[in-house]
């Protein structure tokens, strides 16, 4: 990866070393500016001339320096994180390094308390010139679909849990939504996950399904029902007539996608069915 250009904070920034001092190694991007990076980051093998990918922050006098660990999100990010103090001017929650990320009381939603774990943007408060994490998510979601198709993956951060399903960021950039007959699998608030768009709606938001459409979905439904079937030594007491919430908690499928997976795997030669139960073929 070629040399950055110049020093970008709340990113990756790939620098090279220019000098080892007490403090720490220096590094330098290619419009000469330099950055510590601290002692507790180097190692003996680091020599004048290597270049090193590092995370821009600032320290606890708001200098800018680099750190060889990664944070839970970057700037213009979302992330899962924990609160961990509460002033009267704001929060502070753990995201990964030394210094905590503060959020201003007005990035708020609600009040923050110590032990919750919230769902916040990493942004760049240029009233401070420091990065921040702000709640309001919404503002940061876009409605310009247009480089979208359905069935494509997408990463998945859970937002909230609704009536209809959960609220997903889409890619970190769009509103999406699973709804609850999509979902076999455990799922909390917070959890990042793959998914495939659904449905993509007039309004910019996306129906999302977390497994995938059409023929490929098929096939990964009878890997899972063989994956099954191995694990209890080659046969289950399971037939197409099963309970829709014991095919749910065994096999982490629908009913119909579990009948479907049957059918191909019988077909296909490699399970036999009795009156009581379903068995892999000798």
């Amino acid at each position: 990866m070629p040399m950055d250009e110049r020093i970008q904070l709340g990113v990756i920034n790939t620098l090279k070393i220019d000098r080892i001092t007490p403090p720490g190694i220096f590094l330098v991007a290619g419009d000469g500016e330099a950055i510590l990076l601290p002692n507790r980051y180097t190692t003996p093998s680091m020599q004048v001339g290597d270049e090193l990918a590092v995370f821009v922050t600032t320290d606890s006098e708001d200098r800018l320096v680099a750190l060889s660990e990664r944070p839970v999100a970057m700037v213009d990010e979302f992330g899962f994180f924990e609160v961990v103090a509460v002033e009267s001017f704001g929060a502070f929650v753990d995201w990964g390094l030394p210094k905590d990320l503060f959020v201003p009381k007005r990035n708020q939603k609600t009040p923050f308390k110590v032990g919750q774990w919230r769902i916040l943007r990493v942004i760049y408060d240029a009233q401070t010139d420091r990065l921040t994490g702000d709640e309001r998510i919404i503002r940061y979601l876009s409605k310009d679909v247009s480089a979208l198709k359905v069935k494509d993956e997408a990463e998945l951060l859970v937002l909230a849990r609704t009536p209809m399903g959960y609220k997903v960021i889409v890619n970190n950039s769009y509103e999406g939504m699973i709804f609850h007959n999509e979902i076999f699998e455990d799922i909390e608030v917070g959890d990042a996950k793959k998914g495939f768009i659904k449905l993509i709606r007039e309004d910019g938001k996306l129906d999302i399904t977390l497994r995938p459409i059409g023929a490929k979905r098929k096939d990964e439904a009878s890997e899972r029902v063989l994956e099954v079937l191995t694990k209890n030594g080659g046969k289950i007491d399971f037939t197409y007539k099963s309970d829709a919430e014991d095919i749910k908690k065994v096999f982490g499928l629908s009913k119909k996608t579990y009948k479907a997976a049957l059918t191909t795997l019988i077909d296909g030669a490699q399970i036999i069915l009795t009156n009581d139960a379903i068995a892999l073929k000798e």
